[in-house]
């Protein structure tokens, strides 16, 4: 699992630190696709991008800025809830992203401004309850 981003380093920095240190533990040696130029027909590159994130199956939300990423996981929590057996288990994960919202809050703002706020964890409890 990939560690928080360092308050004090630019995302930029911060993504090719992480990219130089893929590369000298060769991470990246014996790709598929290595050497290989972007298929042709791709306007920008994202296209390709597009594929084979679906081809991967990636999460788009690891690509997404916290402001964004927070506000995706709120709209996903009553969904992810249902999914849960336990009361204990939806207050943490409730818990767990109020935890992460305020910790944004604390961090310098990168990317669109922070517009979501902590969960009332009660609620989510109830509405899990039915």
């Amino acid at each position: 699992m990939t560690r928080r981003k360092p308050a004090h380093v630019s995302f930029g920095d911060w993504i090719e630190g992480q990219i130089r240190t893929a590369q000298d533990r060769g991470d990246f040696d014996d790709l598929p696709g290595t050497g290989k130029p972007i298929p042709a027909g791709a306007k920008d590159g994202m296209d390709w991008v597009a594929k084979k994130m679906r081809e991967e199956q990636a999460d788009p939300t690891t690509f997404l800025p916290p402001s964004l990423a927070l506000a995706k996981e709120i709209e996903d929590l009553p969904a992810r809830v249902r999914r849960e057996r336990s009361e204990k288990r939806v207050r943490e994960l409730a818990e767990d992203l109020n935890d992460r919202i305020r910790q944004a809050y604390r961090e310098p703002q990168v990317g669109p401004p922070m517009r979501v706020a902590p969960v009332d964890v009660d609620e989510i409890v109830q509405a899990w309850r039915g």
